[in-house]
């Protein structure tokens, strides 16, 4: 590895990229005497497997546990927090024959990870504890011992949700018993999935309850800002905080490394993924053990299909060739194809592994010496955490963090001691989503009736202003919820009780990884007499991945979508050898339905509330590996798609609106009128363009026209109806181009103050991350010079996730420093007039879209 990185650090073609370099030191373990109260003949069975004495984390938290106390353990990846929740519950087991303990991991590759370690101390001791995986992929004829009879049960919040909750009277021993529950992993319960969670541990609280039990939580997280904060959220009981790290820590070298830059005017740096392959290529040709994080499923296929195409490495005295070598692994795959990729991983046959997050985690894949991550993760927590994936022994390791052109990436490593020296993100969830509530509120009444007056959740500090602020408030609230439900049909009171009466099985059709519909299947059709499941995409991206005329891609491979079955949920899929991928368009209109607060601010009217999201995926273009070309065009033909959520926005006031159009800035007054020949030279200019768009060549759709745009635009020539004629000079053939929708949409986004508006958009949707723990893609910008509802020039940014999960809020009470940091990042960008790294491309934003960017700046942020 010394040699690697020496190569790296002195190379000619990287070196002079490399924005950070940070040696992290080893670090000595801390260790401290084992708790007095623990069982003797655990610590002898741990001194036996080689764990002599505990880490001070290690002692502090098993301690706490056996005092009674619910506990949050928050150490970084690979620091022994397995031992600090086993032994405790593993003590209890030990002295109460009849006591059991449910394990919950997010992934059910990490429950089985850890089910063989418990194996291992279940061997040890000689005990009777049948730990038992129950997931999806339990056998049905191995399901009703593990009921009876497994004392440590390990699954995911998913199989919680939908295989033992609904069927707890199947599971009366455990329940009746359940002395420990383990939520590990928890810095992954946010937003969406853990505003789910949230609500699926109330319920087993509830059920526990039923059956005479209150069980003990310790929960598990990497560093994040609040982890107390979050684990009483999830739990709805007070924790004791364990974080003081006594674990070893291996030398480690953090390196940033920024891409070159291609066009130096424009500011357009070589592509993340590219500049990554090239550094994997060089860990793995030097023998290191190498994993990479993409950051999402079509990437991490794309890198994959690159490094595999690549020349041969080496393994040992063989030439394997590199598909054999080099894995993928995502979501969407196969458990057995993910079993046989861990289990490569352990023994060393397969060197590389190209992943998505869903590696991110602390299953057990071996030994490995270099993290590369082809792009910022999106938080610092999930940064370090992809870090810890390399070096989890004694020994040098590296983590590589290769930067996108995107403005958060720049920040990030233009600015590194805001990321060495920054606390972590907060993780945020919302249980109290009204659309996730009402899910679970369906599943709550159907496992048991509800009574009048049950909360349904113990919110430990006051709610926001809009939820309510203590017990009774909710018990009321939560009477209106369920007398809606007898509405609805689902419901039926008698008395002050309420029982389930729908003859559907509520928790089947709720995902707890997203707050909408469920999933489409892609179904490979290769063979049509034998069709196999390939992979899953959520049905709110499936417009946009799956659509006929697709090119999915799957472990490196392609696939052609030729039908997609809307209704059913299924998209049919065949192997092709093709040269391209596919990437959609989609256009999106966004409009407030409820102002939940607003306030005045410089220059602007500030607000955030329910808002309703209209969008549309219009048209797919093929793009080729490598170079980027685009081959060709095609249309999309879905419905819309509706949805109601959380957004925050800012509309230009009218004094702000008037300075800049005194100033010369302002130059989007809506048209309106265009003349008493503008039909007929409409007309005309589609006909000579043979009604296809003239820049992207798509034809009309029988159920629209394609749009006409004005080269010089026709405010320009100054026309004003019954008092000139000047519409004649501006509606001439030789100024007006058809252009489809999509198109001409990205040609009034060049015009100056649209350009600017989406400009700031494009900087606000990527730096938002900086101050919430989500990914710039769980947001929405949508930026408009004339906002049909407001009437002014409006930028909006709206959470993808149905009702919100409380990134809207907190961008509200954070407008003020959104917008200087954004401002600080747009000045801090060595362009001349705009690039990717800060307003967008010029040609998407106008040529001087970074200086109207900063004049409207100028304009909201107080000095």
């Amino acid at each position: 590895m010394d040699s690697v990185l020496d190569d790296v650090r002195s190379s000619r073609r990287h070196a002079p990229h490399i924005a950070a370099w940070r040696r992290l030191p080893a670090q000595a373990p801390q260790y401290a005497d084992w708790p007095q109260h623990l069982d003797d003949r655990i610590v002898d069975a741990a001194r036996e497997r080689g764990f002599e004495r505990p880490y001070t984390h290690q002692a502090q938290a098993i301690d706490a546990v056996l005092r009674g106390e619910h506990v949050v353990v928050v150490t970084p990846t690979a620091s022994g927090k397995t031992l600090a929740y086993s032994l405790p519950a593993l003590h209890t087991l030990l002295n109460q024959p009849a006591a059991r303990a449910l394990y919950l991991f997010p992934t059910k590759a990490l429950a089985h990870d850890q089910l063989a370690e418990l194996r291992a101390w279940n061997d040890i001791l000689d005990a009777d504890l049948r730990p038992a995986s129950y997931d999806g992929d339990t056998p049905a004829s191995s399901r009703p011992k593990i009921r009876r009879q497994a004392r440590i049960v390990v699954s995911n919040p998913d199989m919680l949700h939908v295989g033992i909750l609904p069927h707890h009277t199947k599971w009366s021993e455990l329940f009746r018993n359940l002395r420990f529950v383990v939520l590990d992993e928890i810095h992954t319960y946010r937003g969406v999935f853990g505003s789910h969670t949230a609500n699926v541990v109330r319920r087993l609280r509830r059920i526990a309850r039923f059956y005479g039990s209150d069980p003990q939580f310790v929960c598990c997280s990497a560093t994040i800002a609040n982890p107390v904060e979050l684990a009483e959220r999830l739990t709805e009981v007070p924790v004791t905080l364990v974080d003081d790290d006594g674990s070893p820590k291996g030398e480690r070298h953090v390196v940033f490394y920024n891409p070159p830059i291609v066009d130096q005017q424009l500011g357009i740096r070589r592509s993340a993924v590219q500049e990554t392959e090239q550094l994997a290529r060089h860990f793995l040709q030097a023998g290191v053990q190498t994993i990479v994080f993409t950051r999402a499923r079509q990437t991490t296929e794309l890198l994959l299909r690159y490094l595999q195409t690549s020349e041969v490495i080496h393994n040992s005295q063989l030439t394997i060739h590199n598909s054999q070598l080099i894995r993928g692994y995502r979501g969407g795959y196969r458990p057995n194809e993910r079993r046989e990729i861990e289990a490569g991983l352990r023994d060393g046959t397969i060197r590389g592994v190209v992943s998505t997050n869903a590696l991110e985690l602390g299953i057990d894949i071996g030994q490995l010496d270099a993290c590369l991550m082809a792009g910022y993760p999106g938080t610092i927590a999930s940064t370090w955490q992809q870090a810890g994936r390399a070096g989890r022994r004694a020994g040098v390791s590296a983590a590589v963090l290769v930067a996108s052109g995107g403005p958060l990436d720049q920040y990030i490593v233009k600015h590194p001691d805001y990321f060495f020296e920054q606390s972590p993100e907060h993780g945020l969830i919302n249980p109290d989503n009204l659309l996730i509530l009402l899910d679970h509120l369906r599943c709550a009444a159907f496992e048991l009736p509800f009574e009048a007056g049950e909360a349904f959740g113990d919110p430990l500090r006051p709610q926001k202003h809009h939820q309510p602020s203590s017990q009774a408030n909710r018990a009321e609230m939560m009477c209106e919820i369920l007398d809606y439900l007898v509405d609805a049909g689902d419901l039926h009171r008698v008395g002050d009780v309420y029982y389930w009466m729908s003859d559907n099985y509520p928790a089947e059709g709720v995902s707890l990884r997203s707050a909408g519909p469920d999933n489409v299947v892609i179904v490979d059709a290769t063979n049509p007499e034998q069709p196999q499941a390939l992979g899953t995409v959520e049905r709110s991206s499936a417009p946009q991945t799956v659509h006929e005329g697709a090119v999915y891609l799957h472990d490196g491979d392609a696939y052609l979508i030729d039908r997609l079955d809307w209704e059913a949920g299924q998209a049919f899929a065949r192997a092709v050898d093709a040269d391209y991928y596919t990437r959609a368009s989609v256009s999106v209109d966004v409009r407030p339905a409820d102002v939940f607060d607003e306030q005045a601010t410089s220059g602007a009217d500030v607000g955030y509330g329910e808002v309703q999201v209209t969008s549309k995926a219009t048209s797919f273009r093929k793009v080729r590996f490598y170079t980027q070309e685009t081959l060709g065009w095609g249309d999309i033909e879905l419905p819309e798609q509706t949805m109601l959520t959380t957004g925050y926005w800012f509309a230009l006031d009218e004094a702000t609106v008037e300075r800049l159009r005194e100033a010369g800035w302002w130059q989007f007054d809506p048209v309106g009128y265009r003349g008493p020949n503008w039909q007929q030279q409409r007309d005309a200019a589609r006909k000579r363009d043979g009604y296809v768009c003239r820049h992207c060549d798509a034809p009309e759709r029988p159920d629209r026209q394609h749009d006409i745009h004005h080269l010089q635009p026709f405010r320009d020539f100054g026309y004003v109806a019954g008092e000139n004629e000047r519409y004649r000079a501006a509606n001439q053939l030789d100024n007006l181009i058809t252009l489809c929708r999509a198109c001409h949409r990205k040609a009034e986004n060049a015009q100056r103050f649209q350009g600017a508006l989406t400009g700031l958009g494009h900087v606000l949707g990527h730096v938002a991350p900086l101050f919430l723990m989500c990914d710039y893609r769980d947001i929405g910008i949508q930026a408009e010079a004339q906002a049909a509802w407001s009437k002014r020039p409006t930028v909006t940014v709206y959470e993808r996730a149905p009702a919100g999960v409380g990134f809207s809020e907190m961008l509200f009470r954070l407008h003020g420093r959104l917008l200087s940091t954004a401002q600080e990042l747009i000045r801090d960008c060595a362009c001349d007039r705009g690039c990717p790294s800060c307003v967008g491309p010029v040609g998407e934003v106008g040529e001087d879209a970074k200086a109207y960017t900063l004049v409207i700046l100028a304009e909201l942020v107080e000095s």
